[in-house]
């Protein structure tokens, strides 16, 4: 292999699976005025959709794709946005922040 050759890693990207999905469905189930934003594939990652709850609580998980997000979204009865066009909202921003200042992780 060449100094520059890149060696390809397959199976390395992380997709979806059924206890991701089960995950999204109970958490938008048992919270209010849950709203998601679809995260675009990564190198590493599938596809990822970010449920956020009214108050800024947020979880995210591996779909199968942007159009499996959206579905997803549609059976739950929830608004789903391109997080690249609309960005994340500020409650989930500030919900992350205070969960760092009490020394718990996010999501």
């Amino acid at each position: 292999m060449g100094l520059f050759t890149r060696r390809s890693r397959a199976g390395t990207t992380r997709g979806a699976d059924d206890e991701g999905v089960a995950h999204l469905r109970a958490f938008a189930g048992s919270r209010r005025g849950v709203e998601g934003f679809v995260e675009p594939e990564t190198p590493t990652t599938s596809t990822t959709l970010v449920l956020v709850a009214h108050d800024g609580e947020w979880t995210r998980r591996r779909v199968a794709s942007p159009r499996a997000a959206f579905a997803l979204g549609h059976d739950l009865a929830v608004p789903v946005y391109d997080v690249a066009a609309v960005g994340y909202p500020q409650r989930m921003r500030d919900w992350t922040a205070a969960q760092r200042r009490a020394g718990r992780d996010g999501g």
